[in-house]
Order: structure tokens, then sequence, then C-alpha cells
């Protein structure tokens, strides 16, 4: 009876989704939310334009797990935007490497 517990435990867990390409999302919509003129408007619309740009260069640098999390705090509040992912993204990368040079230094210094 206890045989087919692991294969009930393995059909209930959920994949995380970790994708390996930039998430589609609806910058006419944020864009449109920001409000303002259509001149303000074509502005965030190239701004967001080059935020993907920059991104889908740059995806594959950035950690599994910072890409994941950005993701879904980005799109957590029902707009989402490509320069908010970017920003998280690079603050992510930004203090994983201070968090390293921290170490580095840390243990420098107990020798």
């Amino acid at each position: 009876m206890l045989l087919h517990l692991p294969i009930v435990v393995l059909a209930t867990l959920s994949p995380i989704q970790i994708s390996d390409a930039v998430p589609k999302l609806d910058i006419a919509r944020e864009c449109h939310f920001e409000g303002g003129s259509s001149e303000a408007q074509d502005r965030c619309v190239r701004d967001e334009a080059e935020a993907l740009r920059q991104l889908q260069g740059s995806w594959s640098q950035y950690a599994a797990a910072d890409r994941s999390s950005c993701t879904t705090e980005t799109v957590s509040g029902g707009y989402a935007s490509y320069i908010e992912l970017l920003s998280c993204l690079e603050m992510s990368k930004d203090a994983a490497a201070a968090e390293r040079s921290d170490q580095t230094t840390g243990t420098a210094r107990d020798r």
C-alpha cells in the first residue's frame, strides 16, 4: 500500500516555472495606466521596448532564482513593466556581488 505513496507525492508537487526567455508583459496596458498625453504614452512604450531589448540581451546572466522572484514581484500588482523587472534584476545582481565581496573580504581578514 505504501508503494504508491512516492508517486502520489510527486504527482501533487507543483513545478516551479523558471523560464529561459524574458516573460511577455503587456506594456501597452502599463503605459495606458501611467496616463498622460499621447506623447508621454509613446515615450513610455519606447522606454519599455528599450528595457525589453536590454533584458533579451542579458536575461541568461541573471540567476534563475532572481529571474523567478523578480518576475513574480513585477507582475503581482496587475500591471507589469520591463523597466521594473530590469531594475529588480540589477539590484539582485548587485546585492549578490556585494555579498560575495563581503565574504571574500571577511575570509581574507580572518587569516
